[in-house]
């Protein structure tokens, strides 16, 4: 049945729903694809291998300890070659079978899964031992074939156990969820070994491991993997919240208490819904997909609202938690696919399409009404695999065009000399030195797939099932050990009247042409007029016949308004909703009063062999030119000016004239370096921190300060760098003396070279010679620091706007966080004006007494609970 069933859900509607792409153009793009993963995995291997990932911009490879860390994020690198293993099977897919013997040579020789290092149980699972297992499939089907890796005896396959083995101590709790870390030498032992004091862990850090776990368990016959899983699985369905029928985003790994109640489909929970569908598909346990359909109802009923999916309270599913939305749920539309609900896959996709034509990439998150809430972009492969799906469904090609915008974008945007560089900040098009594994496993998967034809495969792809990192499964593992080996902690009886099991055919849904067009163009209207009112809240206080009062529109000298606040909390169960939402806006707003910074700059390299590709993310000053303001910028070639300090007057002012001026934090404030430079003729001025090894990757920017007296003297832009771009910057003019940088609220589009996509190429103008510059390619030397202290800059949030909340509340798909804003102290700080508001004061109180009300009522709500 499983396959069949996935048969079924690919089933595609060929009915004309739009202008065909021929067969010509389909196949550039194909092998568009093909390129761009050359180009990023060869800068790999060439400068990172065997480190766990590449750093794109300094075009050497991440190992950790020896960078600044990144928190969390860093718990996925475990000094086992994580970007190679991660896309063994993505090798055989694009038809590179001499690559993927000799990267399944290397995996064997080269890795070592013993090392004394920590590592997330959830990244580990899904990349690492993922990885083993979709390349032991392609190796296995490659020699069944009998033309290719003959030599092989399942290795991949035994170092998978080895893996699963140093896995399974993480399991050993009395709930059966995994603790979030193991160390992949001592297991889980305490704090001697830095693991096993963790209380919580996300729910898709829990609920992710049944495909792989069970795979393992089928290919090797050890039941022990399966089943730890499934235990893990069953802990986290009993403690679902009964009257929703959702789960939350944080459970406590020992009491199985709620840590965190907010639910929706994307950070913290994702995956989880993916793997109780698939492991249906791919094991073919009814009970899997029961769980899954009586989620999913409950998704439809109070998280979809479309073409939005908003995060609710699991207790009051009426409530909603955010006002905004994280990348993640990008993947949502295509589980609707395999589910067969194409009708809100396609309006949700619509949204997130137009979102990123808004700012060409999905930002890390973005508000209800489709502003930037959180501006990274890590190269995110979600969107691209809702997109294939779709096309797959339907056959509409309206999803080949936006596949073409993903490919247009990553190659104009984040393509860099050395790979593809994730975005720091989708507003200025700036770089972050990163390159996830994540993206040569998935992203470059179903971009090729979108585009190619049955004929430009080696094998059907329906006789497997991707795992949520992209790894290939044979359903064939479905006739393994059965799952009733298992013993299961549920006795449920399977109801299966409420649901249907099969999906339909798309030609049966549409019979007009038109009728996907009709759902998408409001969408993309609504997405157009770039903030539209959030849709309606449900509910309306009985008797008061006016909507919930929103923090944004509340006026303190307004007596219905005032009104209003008294009344929240004070009538029904109903108002406290209402009462607990606008003191979450008030909360956001007041956090955005007291942060009233500029947003990040950008830092251009425009000349050979950059050519544009390298954009580093800026920190901006509160005086001189508004470069937000500038239409073109300010473009000009780089000098280093003397004193490096800037702090006298500038003794090389005949190479400083008509020149962006380099300087050094410390000794002076800002402004004065500006003054000085100007006077010496400089058209910008660049300041770079001496503080050796800081960076935009894990630290905010900053904002520089005046200096407390008029600034409208200094009408040329100044722009502050860390040390590490600034090096970067420091590196290239000392390669090649003559570097041009544009200077910018925002890049510009990136210089396409001669050598890109197989054009003859003079040798000069080819950006690829810069990865194999020894100079640049090895880890960039530090230039000496000749002052510290000085002028301390002024925080600023450069990756969040204004209404962003903590970055500790975004559990990503591994955990993928940005560090904390942090507020620095400074000389330079320029304090906010307090409110002189004369009805403060009476606000301050009502909001004092209404406080109080709010903790009873969330009292009552805990004792309920």
């Amino acid at each position: 049945m499983p396959g069949v069933l996935f048969s079924l859900m690919l089933l595609g509607g060929l009915c004309g729903l739009g202008q065909a792409m021929s067969r010509e153009e389909k196949s550039k793009l194909r092998n568009q694809v093909v390129e761009m993963f050359d180009h990023a995995y060869q800068n790999y291997m060439d400068h990172a291998y065997p480190a766990d990932e590449l750093m794109p911009l300094t075009c050497r490879g991440r190992v950790r300890g020896l960078e600044p860390s990144r928190g969390d994020v860093d718990d996925a690198l475990g000094k086992f070659s994580l970007t190679l293993i991660d896309t063994l099977d993505t090798l055989v897919l694009l038809n590179k079978t001499t690559e993927f013997d000799v990267a399944v040579r290397r995996v064997l020789t080269d890795v070592r899964l013993d090392n004394d290092i920590v590592v997330s149980v959830f990244e580990t699972n899904i990349r690492v031992l993922g990885g083993l297992l979709g390349g032991h499939s392609m190796a296995v089907m490659l020699r069944d074939g009998g033309q290719h890796m003959q030599w092989y005896q399942d290795e991949l396959l035994h170092m998978a156990k080895d893996l699963g083995l140093r896995l399974l101590p993480a399991f050993n709790t009395s709930s059966g969820l995994p603790y979030p870390r193991v160390n992949l030498k001592f297991g889980v032992r305490g704090p001697e070994t830095r693991t096993g004091t963790e209380t919580d862990t996300c729910t898709a850090c829990a609920g992710t491991m049944i495909l792989e776990f069970a795979a393992l368990s089928r290919f090797t016959g050890d039941p022990v993997f399966e089943a730890h899983a499934r235990r893990a699985l069953d802990f986290l369905w009993e403690k679902r919240q009964r009257h929703s029928n959702l789960v939350g985003t944080t459970i406590n790994i020992h009491s199985g208490e709620w840590v965190r109640r907010d639910s929706g489909v994307g950070a913290g929970i994702d995956s989880y819904y993916e793997y109780l569908l698939k492991a249906y598909i791919l094991l073919g346990d009814d009970l899997f997909l029961q769980r899954f359909n009586i989620h999913y109802a409950s998704i439809m009923k109070y998280i979809s609202q479309p073409p939005l999916l908003l995060d609710v309270h699991i207790h009051k599913p009426l409530l909603p938690a955010r006002t905004w939305m994280d990348s993640l749920l990008a993947f949502f539309p295509g589980l609707q696919v395999l589910k067969g609900d194409i009708r809100p896959a396609i309006e949700t996709h619509e949204m997130l399409y137009q979102v990123t034509k808004k700012h060409n990439f999905l930002p890390e998150a973005f508000t209800t009404d489709f502003r930037v809430h959180w501006a990274q972009h890590p190269l995110r492969p979600e969107f691209a695999e809702s997109t294939y799906f779709l096309y797959k469904a339907t056959g509409d090609p309206y999803y080949l065009e936006a596949g073409r915008t993903i490919l247009d974008n990553l190659n104009r945007f984040a393509r860099v000399p050395c790979g593809f560089a994730a975005m720091k900040d989708v507003r200025t098009g700036s770089h972050e030195d990163r390159m996830d594994s994540f993206f040569l496993a998935e992203m470059f998967k179903y971009l090729f797939l979108l585009f190619a034809d049955a004929e430009d495969l080696t094998f059907d792809v329906e006789d497997y099932i991707f795992t949520t990192e992209a790894h290939l499964l044979p359903l064939s593992l479905s006739t393994a050990p059965h799952s009733s080996s298992i013993p299961s902690n549920t006795t449920e009886e399977l109801d299966d009247s409420n649901f249907d099991w099969t999906c339909p055919n798309t030609r049966l849904l549409f019979p007009d042409p038109a009728f996907p067009r009709k759902l998408r163009d409001p969408i993309r209207s609504a997405v157009d007029k770039s903030c539209p009112r959030p849709p309606p809240y449900r509910y309306v206080e009985p008797g008061m016949g006016h909507p919930p009062l929103r923090a944004q529109d509340f006026m303190a000298n307004n007596p219905e308004h005032l009104e209003l606040l008294r009344r929240m909390g004070a009538v029904s169960a109903v108002a406290a909703e209402d009462g607990v939402r606008f003191m979450q806006e008030m909360m956001e707003l007041s956090s955005q009063q007291q942060k009233e910074q500029l947003p990040p700059r950008a830092i251009q390299i425009v000349s050979h062999p950059f050519f544009g590709r390298v954009v580093l993310t800026a920190g901006p000053a509160q005086f001189g030119l508004d470069l937000s303001k500038s239409s073109t910028g300010v473009r000009g070639f780089a000098t280093v000016a003397e004193p490096y300090s800037g702090c006298s007057e500038i003794t090389n002012a005949e190479y400083v004239r008509g020149h962006i001026a380099l300087l050094q934090r410390g000794q002076c404030m800002f402004a004065e370096k500006a003054r000085h430079i100007q006077k010496a003729g400089a058209i910008g001025g660049i300041v770079i921190d001496d503080n050796e090894g800081s960076s935009s990757d894990t630290a905010p920017l900053f904002q520089m300060a005046g200096d407390g007296r008029s600034t409208d003297d200094i009408p040329m832009p100044l722009l502050f760098l860390f040390h590490k771009e600034g090096n970067i910057l420091l590196e290239a003019l000392k390669e090649y003396r003559e570097v041009e940088v544009l200077l910018s609220d925002k890049a510009r589009d990136r210089g396409v070279s001669p050598c890109t996509f197989g054009l003859d190429p003079d040798p000069r103008d080819c950006p690829l010679r810069l990865s194999l510059s020894a100079e640049v390619c090895v880890r960039l030397s530090h230039p000496p620091s000749f002052f510290s202290g000085g002028d301390e800059p002024e925080a600023e949030a450069g990756c969040l706007t204004e209404d962003a909340t903590s970055l500790e509340e975004y559990a990503t798909d591994g955990a993928d966080l940005a560090p904390p804003i942090e507020e620095r102290d400074s000389e330079d700080r320029e304090e906010p004006e307090g409110d002189t508001d004369s009805g403060s004061q009476q606000v301050d109180e009502l909001l004092a007494d209404w406080r109080e009300d709010l903790e009873a009522f969330q009292q009552m709500e805990k004792d309920e609970l």
